[in-house]
């Protein structure tokens, strides 16, 4: 499945699989050692071992003399150059409606709570701002990009 990161303020799109003990990262293969580091083996057959912590919605990735901070882009979130409001990323329902008109947020806030294919999603404040609608509540159905809540910066 495609997933959308920023890797230190970039986009970055990468393809995340599954097989067995391996999870499949675009062209990378990792294992979960027991003691909780990771081994990223490339196509070439190298290895290398990763550490990892997670610092709020951060994680932290140490490999090869180099740190990453990865954030996971939440389905339905927007960045600051879009018309202003977050879409749903697919049909589903409204779980929970964390704002209200008027509210300011800060850039990563949770504004709404939706469930679709047996998941929750979360979507979240693309920068910091005023909300101006909240189009639906609590229980409502959803379609995919639909405009769930518009703000102003």
């Amino acid at each position: 499945m495609l997933h959308e990161f920023k890797v230190n303020g970039e986009l970055v799109e990468v393809t995340v699989a599954r097989d067995g003990q391996d999870w499949l990262l675009g062209d990378y293969k990792a294992q979960i050692l027991a003691d909780g580091r990771l081994s990223v083996q490339s196509l070439d057959g190298r290895a290398k071992i990763a550490h990892s912590a997670k610092v709020g919605d951060t994680w932290w990735v140490h490999i090869d003399g180099h740190i990453f901070c990865i954030e996971k882009v939440e389905a339905g979130s927007t960045d600051g150059e879009s018309d202003g409001g977050m879409t749903a990323p697919m049909p589903g329902k409204i779980l929970e409606v964390k704002v209200s008109n008027g509210q300011s947020v800060a850039a990563g806030e949770l504004l709404l709570v939706m469930e679709a294919m047996k998941m929750e999603h979360r979507i979240v404040a693309p920068s910091d701002g005023v909300i101006t609608t909240v189009n639906f509540s609590t229980g409502d159905q959803v379609q995919q990009g639909d405009i769930l809540v518009e703000m102003e910066e």
